[in-house]
């Protein structure tokens, strides 16, 4: 872990920021539950246990500026909540997301499965892809089988 917040100390020093105390509870809260895909008010109460006199608008600005680096990503998967994800070391995108509509679950692909269609919107439509996100929504294994197995 100290490794990773050495890193995200240096990509803020790059871009004239500083590792705050508030910002380094922040980065520690998503470096430990890297994959909950947490809210900001789920970040915050999390933090608040580390550090108590840290204010909910604090955790939205460091979730936002750490968005805006590149280092977290924000995202939405249709429930009107924005929720955080730390981008993995060395990414070029996203990664990518699967989205159980009965259980809620949410499961991730590290695999870029875009490239090609990347390299077709750059050659057809002459559009330099930066990012991508990409969100599939329907129904888990787990729910399929609780399913088929209610239905027996």
């Amino acid at each position: 872990m100290e490794h990773r917040i050495d890193r995200i100390k240096k990509q803020l020093h790059a871009q004239s920021y500083k590792l705050t105390p508030q910002r380094e509870a922040t980065v520690r809260v998503l470096l430990e539950r890297e994959n909950d895909h947490l809210s900001a008010e789920d970040v915050y109460l999390l933090v608040k246990e580390k550090a108590p006199e840290i204010g909910l608008a604090t955790v939205y600005r460091t979730l936002e500026l750490l968005s805006e680096l590149k280092i977290i990503d924000k995202i939405n998967f249709g429930d009107g909540v924005s929720r955080y994800d730390l981008r993995k070391e060395g990414a070029k995108h996203s990664h990518h997301h699967l989205v159980c509509s009965e259980c809620g679950a949410v499961q991730e692909i590290e695999d870029d499965l875009l490239e090609e269609v990347e390299k077709i919107v750059q050659d057809e439509w002459g559009f330099k892809v930066k990012d991508h996100r990409l969100t599939f929504h329907g129904i888990c294994k787990e729910c399929q089988a609780a399913m088929i197995s209610a239905s027996s």
